[in-house]
């Protein structure tokens, strides 16, 4: 198996670093557009496959299209971070072009390869990508809704004092700070609802931190988070690689589902070796289906700013 991921910036990276200290792939190439950068990243990781014991093969390259040529999985983390009070929304000028331009280039070489994006506006460049790709709607995936549960799972489990391996919980929607929804009323703590053990206020809290876990980061470090997305995409290049058919929320192209068509959105999905295989539609509340469409008309918003 081989894999690619575009981008050598802090999620990148990092995302690379977990796909290889977990040999999801024999062969792993880094790309970025700096000029020795994702060579030295690349360099510095296969240094620790002694220490650590992995075996796949770390190659970075500089605009080398080539070298991503056959890949079964491509990672897409290119694009400006987040910086300091600034919302995904406003990222999406500069880096619909970027974007674009990879899946471009990525599909040149690697004509069946499922395409994972990360760069934000998420939904929006998942978007962009299905539009102007013409490849089956199920080998693009939008990666939010990974990362946005795997936080919703932290502060719930802060709040409960468990641990978050024993919690099922998903936040669908758009992933952006206004737009996704954690779904409180549908989480679980080894299948009985969070909501027996925490009062109204305590979910309300729980709710809000997720919503802003993002910026949260943000404000602290300086830029966007690392850690929590590289491994979310990790997470998901396994279940494809390894086709588990895991249920992950991810950004996917609606097409009738929860009464949406032409928008990429994050719903629950099955992901397997093709992608994403199946979409699962939910038993939604009316004031849940409510804050859906409202999200899903926010994600139109941006969508619409975009020039194919």
């Amino acid at each position: 198996m081989k894999v690619t991921v575009v981008g050598a910036g802090a999620v990148g990276a990092t995302c690379t670093d977990n796909i290889a200290r977990k040999e999801l792939a024999e062969e792993l190439i880094l790309l970025d557009i700096k000029e020795g950068f994702a060579e030295g990243k690349a360099i510095d990781m296969m240094q620790t496959s002694a220490l650590l014991g992995f075996d796949t093969k770390i190659k970075g390259v500089t605009n080398d299209y080539a070298s991503t040529a056959d890949s079964n999985v491509v990672v897409i983390t290119s694009g400006l971070p987040r910086k300091p009070g600034m919302t995904r929304e406003e990222l999406i000028g500069t880096n619909a072009g970027i974007v674009k331009g990879v899946v471009e280039n990525i599909l040149k070489y690697s004509p069946e390869a499922v395409i994972i994006i990360v760069s934000n506006p998420m939904d929006t460049m998942t978007y962009l990508s299905l539009k102007t790709s013409g490849i089956p709607k199920n080998r693009i995936i939008g990666m939010g809704g990974a990362l946005d549960s795997s936080r919703f799972k932290y502060y719930l489990s802060q709040e409960l004092g468990c641990s978050p391996a024993d919690l099922n919980a998903m936040v669908i929607g758009g992933h952006g700070d206004t737009t996704m929804i954690p779904l409180i009323n549908h989480a679980t703590w080894n299948s009985i609802p969070v909501t027996q053990f925490l009062s109204k206020e305590q979910q309300d809290n729980i709710v809000a931190a997720t919503m802003v876990g993002g910026a949260t980061l943000t404000k602290l470090v300086g830029t966007s988070a690392w850690y929590a997305p590289g491994a979310g995409t990790a997470s998901m290049v396994e279940s494809i690689l390894r086709d588990e058919k895991k249920l992950i929320p991810c950004s996917v192209a609606l097409d009738g589902e929860y009464g949406l068509t032409d928008i990429a959105i994050g719903v629950p999905v099955i992901i397997g070796k093709n992608g994403w295989e199946k979409i699962i539609e939910l038993q939604l509340s009316d004031e849940e289906t409510a804050t859906f469409n409202k999200s899903a008309e926010a994600v139109r918003a941006m969508n619409s700013v975009l020039t194919f």
